[in-house]
């Protein structure tokens, strides 16, 4: 135990606050007990890229330690584990045996405890939606001590203000997860360049119903007839058939390790709209003109940054902002707004994901939508970036979006209550499950949650 100081991923917004690190949900359960006027907020990882993880002058509970997966029913494909089993502890002890985790985002480095109040999501929304869908049950250790089973059938009100309720209803302490069975770990990914975004949203309406998977990475900074110019992949786990012979010998090997780490050295000001324009350029010129086919490693499909041991500080001490929205399918004329306005504004995004949701989900404050995402990475030392953003938020509301809490930095409560439609719903079950306010992060003060 001892005083901290946190960021999110984003390396913006720091606090100070007393960190624990329980081992047993006893540990926790005095730490709920004790928390004091300034309550207390679970944490992971850290890899929300904002402050939901963080409590200025309260308490923090580092859960990575609770990390033991308890039991596997290697027939059903259930899976029983504490809060700190991260994605990538799963994929290893799992795919030998047939089974990948249900949902994968941009890292593996995230706990089932995060992902569960993060709700998170990846690039099979639109088959398999968020992650909570695939949660069997939780342990949920509420701010008077007890301890609940939940389940969607048994108190669904309470699990779906869990689910995507960043960590404001209380402590995950053990989930249930049904995981997905896969024939090898290896991904058939077809890959596509396209011309513009137009080409891109066109070619990912066409295909997302035959794959599991699909995404976009878009050059932000092009513009003109070039706007929106990227590449679309469609993937699908491989069957054995697939694979060539010698890969047939060991199909569901995994192996992956960081191929380097990232020195935390470089000024802030190393990505800005010159870099970057080359650098998606270059990526641009990579993506093979015909659609292309390939064999991927789940890494390399699913999680290309964690080959790189703390990336995020290539952005310097100053950080970067993540802005994630969703829009509904027909306000494609907003998304097309959003990206002309950046990209004539050269506010350089190194990363620039384009997505299609499914379904929502059940989830009072689940990010996940029906229709358009789209993800920017912002230097925050980027020229007229505050008024750019803001704009982005107004377009964003105008076209009934919402912007992702997991994201968010700088969010207004004025915009959650216009984005939220749920949102009175889960301060009601808040304010059952904790009256006192005892759960309680720098984001939920922020955003009056």
């Amino acid at each position: 135990m001892g005083t901290e100081r946190l960021t999110g991923w984003g390396r913006t917004s720091p606090s100070v606050a007393e960190v624990l690190r329980p081992r047993t949900r006893e540990d926790v359960a005095e730490a709920v007990a004790t928390a004091g006027p300034r309550g207390i907020v679970a944490r992971g990882l850290g890899r929300s890229y904002g402050d939901p993880a963080q409590n200025g002058g309260g308490r923090v509970l580092d859960l990575t330690g609770m990390n033991r997966i308890l039991s596997v029913d290697l027939a059903s494909g259930l899976v029983v584990v504490e809060p700190g089993v991260s994605l990538q502890q799963l994929m290893r002890a799992m795919l030998p045996f047939g089974y990948f985790v249900p949902v994968s985002p941009g890292t593996r480095y995230v706990t089932v405890g995060g992902a569960i109040a993060c709700d998170i999501h990846g690039k099979s929304h639109h088959a398999d939606g968020s992650f909570a869908r695939h949660v069997v049950s939780m342990d949920l250790l509420l701010a008077d001590g007890d301890v609940r089973t939940l389940t969607p059938e048994t108190e669904p009100g309470l699990f779906w203000a869990t689910a995507g309720g960043m960590g404001l209803t209380g402590v995950v302490l053990r989930a249930t997860l049904r995981m997905l069975p896969v024939e090898t770990s290896r991904i058939l990914v077809e890959t596509t360049r396209v011309a513009d975004l137009d080409e891109a949203m066109d070619r990912m309406t066409e295909t997302d119903a035959d794959h599991r998977f699909s995404v976009a990475s878009l050059d932000n900074l092009a513009t003109g007839p070039s706007l929106g110019r990227g590449w679309v992949e469609s993937g699908d786990f491989a069957a054995l058939a697939d694979l060539p012979p010698k890969q047939r010998e060991n199909p569901l090997a995994f192996q992956p390790k960081p191929l380097a780490a990232m020195p935390d050295l470089f000024p802030s000001g190393l990505l800005n709209k010159r870099t970057v324009r080359l650098l998606n350029a270059a990526n641009y010129r990579r993506a093979p003109q015909h659609s292309h086919t390939h064999l991927a490693s789940i890494g390399g499909f699913f999680h290309p940054l964690d080959a790189i041991h703390g990336w995020n500080r290539v952005y310097g001490a100053a950080g970067f902002l993540q802005y994630q929205f969703v829009v509904p399918f027909d306000a494609a004329a907003t998304l097309r707004r959003i990206v002309e306005r950046v990209a004539v504004q050269r506010a350089p995004s190194f990363v620039t994901v384009l997505k299609r949701f499914g379904p929502a989900s059940p989830g009072y404050l689940s990010f996940p939508t029906e229709g358009w995402t789209l993800t920017y990475d912002f230097p925050t030392r980027t020229p007229g970036l505050p008024g750019l953003l803001r704009w982005m938020d107004e377009k964003v509301l105008e076209a009934g979006g919402r912007l992702y809490l997991a994201k968010d930095s700088r969010m207004s409560a004025a915009d959650l209550e216009a984005m939220y439609p749920r949102l009175e719903d889960f301060r009601k079950v808040r304010a059952e499950v904790d009256p006192q306010g005892v759960f309680v992060s720098d984001q939920s003060r922020r955003l009056s949650l």
